[in-house]
C-alpha cells in the first residue's frame, strides 16, 4: 500500500472528506487512535524522512543550499500542501493530518520542514478567505507542479507588533500600488506568489482591523526586489530573505475579501499554522530524545552504559513525558479546527509548549551527548540550533503567553 501511494501520490488516492477521518460522531467519546488513512500518511512521511531527508540533511545545514530535490519529492509524495481544497486539486485534508505529516517531516530536518510548512502559512489566507477564482488560479496552480508560495507580514520594524505594518498600499483607478519592505520572509526568494498585508487606511489612528488589507501579489511583479539569503543559526537550508515592493501594481481583483479585512485574515491563519508549528517542534524534540536515547546505550562510563545511571535515565524521562505531552497538545488544537471549532486558545498553547520543550530537549540532549554534543560531527548540535526559531516565528513565546492570559480570562469572565 505504501509503494502505490509513493507512486501514485496521495491526490488519487485520498477520496474521504478530511472531516470524516478523525472527528467522531457525538458522543462516541475519546479516541486516541488513528486511521487506517491516517496512519499511511503518518508512514509515508516517516520513511520519506528517514531514508531520503536525514542522510543529506547535514549537507544542506552547511551549504545552506535550498533542499530542491527534497522538495519536488515531497510534492511528489503529496507531503505538501495538504490543506489546499479538492476543488482546487488538493487534497482537503484536515489539520490533524497535516500535523501528523508534518511532525515525521522535522524528525527529518525541520529546515526542510518548515520550507514546506511556509507553502502552509501563504496559502492559508487564500484557503481562508479567497473566492472561488482566486483559489483555483493560486492554490490550482500548486497542485500542477511544485512550486512555493509566501506570507509577507513581518518587517524590520514590525514583527510581533504586526498592527505596526508600513507598508502602503495607495488605490488608483482598478489596481493597488504597493511600496515597502518586508523581512525575514521564509521561501522569499522562491516563491511565485505571496500573500501581503499592508496598510490602505492612510489614518495612523485607524484600528488594526480596519486599517490593513491581504493582497495576492505575483513574485514577477515589476517593482519587487528580494534581498540576499540570510544565513541564520539553524534551519538554513529555509529560504528566508527580505523583500523591497517598490511602486508594485496589484490589480483590485487581488483582494481577498476587501479592504480592511486583512489583519483578521492574516491573525486568522495563525489559528490554522500553529498547530503544525508546534507539530514541527515535537518533531524536532522526538529526534533529539532518539539520538540521546540510542547513545545513551552506547556510550560506557564507569563499566557500563550511561543509561543505566540514574541522571541520564531520568533526564530521557522527563524528555519522554515533555514530547508526548506537547504531542498532546499540537493534537488537541488540530482537532479543534477540524472540529470547526475557534482554537485560538489551544493554538497558543500547543505552539508555545512546543516550542519551549523542542528547546529543552534539543539542549538536553547536547548534555547527554557531553562533549560530543557540542560537536558538528553529531547530530543534536544541528537540533539545538534548529529548536531556537520555534519559541519566535509564528508570534514568540511571549505573544503566546499574552494570548493565552487573553483567552483564559475572557472564557473566565463568560
Amino acid at each position: 500500500m505504501l509503494q502505490t501511494i509513493a507512486g501514485h501520490g496521495w491526490r488519487s488516492y485520498s477520496s474521504k472528506p478530511a472531516q470524516n477521518l478523525h472527528v467522531g460522531k457525538p458522543g462516541a467519546g475519546f479516541s486516541f487512535e488513528l486511521t487506517d488513512e491516517q496512519k499511511e500518511f503518518q508512514a509515508t512521511a516517516r520513511k520519506f524522512a528517514v531514508e531520503e531527508i536525514i542522510p543529506v540533511a547535514a549537507q544542506y545545514d552547511k551549504t545552506g543550499e535550498y533542499p530542491v530535490p527534497l522538495i519536488k519529492r515531497a510534492w511528489e509524495l503529496g507531503l505538501m500542501n495538504s490543506h489546499i481544497p479538492e476543488s482546487c486539486g488538493g487534497l482537503g485534508l484536515g489539520s490533524f493530518e497535516a500535523c501528523l505529516i508534518t511532525e515525521e517531516l522535522a524528525y527529518g530536518c525541520t529546515g526542510v520542514q518548515t520550507a514546506i510548512e511556509a507553502n502552509s502559512l501563504g496559502q492559508m489566507p487564500v484557503i481562508i478567505a479567497g473566492n472561488e477564482h482566486q483559489q483555483k488560479k493560486y492554490l490550482g496552480r500548486m497542485t500542477e507542479e511544485p512550486m512555493m508560495c509566501a506570507y509577507c507580514v513581518t518587517e524590520p520594524g514590525a514583527g510581533s507588533d504586526v498592527a505596526g505594518i508600513k507598508t502602503k498600499a495607495e488605490k488608483k483607478g482598478d489596481e493597488y500600488v504597493i511600496n515597502g519592505q518586508k523581512m525575514w520572509i521564509t521561501n522569499g526568494g522562491k516563491a511565485n506568489w505571496y500573500f501581503l498585508l499592508a496598510r490602505t487606511n492612510p489614518d495612523p489612528k485607524a484600528p488594526a482591523s480596519k486599517a490593513f488589507t491581504g493582497f495576492i501579489v505575483e513574485a514577477d511583479s515589476p517593482g519587487i526586489q528580494i534581498g540576499r539569503k540570510e544565513m541564520n543559526m539553524g534551519q538554513r537550508c529555509s529560504d528566508t530573505r527580505g523583500i523591497v515592493f517598490e511602486d508594485v501594481r496589484v490589480p483590485k481583483e487581488n483582494v481577498l475579501i476587501g479592504e480592511g479585512a486583512g489583519f483578521k485574515i492574516a491573525m486568522g491563519a495563525f489559528d490554522k499554522t500553529r498547530p503544525p508549528v508546534a507539530a514541527g517542534a515535537v518533531g524536532l524534540a522526538k529526534r533529539a530524545l532518539d539520538e540521546a536515547t540510542r547513545y545513551a546505550l552506547e556510550r560506557k562510563t564507569f563499566g557500563k552504559p550511561i543509561v543505566e545511571h540514574q541522571a541520564v535515565s531520568f533526564l530521557l524521562a522527563e524528555m519522554a513525558m515533555k514530547v508526548e505531552l506537547a504531542r498532546m497538545a499540537y493534537q488537541r488544537a488540530a482537532w479543534e479546527v477540524d472540529a470547526g471549532r475557534r482554537n485560538t486558545y489551544y493554538a497558543s498553547i500547543a505552539k508555545a509548549f512546543a516550542g519551549d520543550i523542542a528547546n529543552q530537549v534539543a539542549a538536553d540532549a547536547v548534555q547527554i551527548f557531553g562533549g560530543n554534543g557540542f560537536n558538528t560531527e553529531y547530530p543534536v548540535e544541528k537540533l539545538m540550533r534548529d529548536a531556537k526559531i520555534y519559541q519566535i516565528y509564528e508570534g514568540t513565546a511571549q505573544i503566546q503567553r499574552m494570548i493565552i492570559a487573553r483567552e483564559h480570562v475572557g472564557k473566565f469572565k463568560a
